[in-house]
């Protein structure tokens, strides 16, 4: 669950350096991340009804070894478009990691239990922002910018051995699936056909991408308009990420004395607030880079909640096709994603309103989707998968 953060936040110092070193444009440069946003969600699309057919441990060796051979290509990409290029290789094969670890849990957990799993493994997801943009600021400043993809190289070389020696299989053959492309259109179909699975996986997907629109421009925001030092940045980058990860361990003790769905709505609603905020200071300048940093603080923050939830409550009714209903609740979010990176990136004009508008938007729609469609429904009231 790591390599999306770790691929994403360990080089977020280095924009800056990116845009001086290419001679490139601010939102030429986030299109880097905009590139491993579309490459993750048009992989995992291709890896769930992969994994439901061949099993869970194939797919990701092909993941690991195309995210290790892109890495270290991207460490000598002459050229901006080459690196956008070859981050969308990256991501294409960093995604096989969060479609496996969800259709795993799927495979193993009934639903309630995994409410708890998920929230564990969003800590994982969250670790790795603390440590990530902290190690590549230092990497940068001691070494430079191609070193960061350099480690994230021997990062996926690791995981790939401990795949290897330790994971197990946990595709059931009962739960085995056909692999042609009728039979993946028509249950790709049907999971959107089903308005919980839609409006929770909408949900989360749009509560993300607020979080990925902070992620691709903040550094502009904290280093370029506040004048935050890049190693620093990776300090006020990390508070965020440890107010996720205490979310998401608050989730797992909550889920077991309140239902997911009311938690749910509660962190949506403090995400919109959040971001309503954030247009204010952005507006008014009230209080410089505290005016900025708080709001994003429990925006990211209630990720630690909304992430967890919004996966459980979506998955639960397919257990005969965890690796596709896996596949698109992930493409749909980094699709969101990139489209809201994208955005920030175009309309990028050297203040914070731009990033705090698409980040107050995502919220919003973030919360009437969940309400819209998902309001006096229920997973026990929708036909299994």
């Amino acid at each position: 669950m790591a390599f999306a953060p770790m691929a994403i936040d360990m080089y977020l110092p280095a924009l800056p350096t990116l845009e001086r070193h290419f001679t490139a444009s601010p939102s030429a440069v986030q299109l880097t991340l905009a590139a491993f946003f579309i490459g993750f969600a048009v992989g995992q699309a291709f890896y769930g009804p992969v994994s439901d057919r061949f099993g869970r441990k194939p797919p990701l060796y092909f993941g690991l070894a195309l995210f290790m051979t892109a890495s270290i290509a991207c460490a000598f990409a002459p050229s901006v478009e080459v690196l956008i290029a070859l981050r969308f290789l990256q991501a294409i094969g960093a995604c096989a990691n969060g479609v496996i670890a969800r259709a795993m849990v799927r495979d193993i957990y009934e639903p309630r239990d995994a409410v708890r799993i998920f929230s564990l493994l969003t800590l994982v997801f969250g670790a790795a922002p603390v440590l990530a943009p902290l190690i590549g600021g230092y990497i940068l400043h001691w070494f430079g910018w191609g070193e960061i993809f350099i480690a994230l190289a021997v990062f996926g070389f690791i995981s790939l051995a401990g795949v290897v020696a330790r994971l197990p299989e946990t595709l059931k053959p009962e739960h085995v699936r056909p692999l042609r492309l009728g039979v993946v259109l028509r249950t790709y179909g049907e999971l959107l056909t089903h308005w919980h699975y839609l409006g929770c996986v909408l949900a989360g997907a749009f509560s993300l991408a607020g979080m990925f629109t902070y992620i691709s421009a903040s550094p502009f925001v904290v280093i370029e308009l506040y004048g935050v030092a890049p190693k620093d940045y990776g300090w006020l980058f990390g508070a965020n990420a440890l107010g996720f990860v205490i979310a998401a361990q608050l989730n797992a003790w909550l889920v077991k004395r309140v239902r997911p769905e009311r938690i749910l709505v509660a962190s949506l609603a403090l995400q919109a607030l959040s971001g309503l905020l954030l247009i204010i200071q952005a507006k008014t300048g009230m209080v410089g880079l505290y005016g900025v940093a708080v709001p994003l603080f429990v925006y990211v923050s209630c990720i630690g909640l909304t992430m967890p939830n919004t996966t459980a409550l979506a998955m639960a009714p397919y257990a005969r096709s965890a690796g596709a209903a896996s596949a698109l609740l992930g493409t749909l979010q980094f699709g969101l994603s990139a489209g809201a990176s994208a955005l920030v990136g175009a309309i990028h004009d050297d203040t914070a309103l731009p990033m705090a508008a698409v980040i107050a938007g995502c919220a919003i729609l973030s919360l009437m989707t969940y309400r819209g469609l998902v309001a006096g429904r229920h997973p026990a009231d929708m036909a299994a998968g």
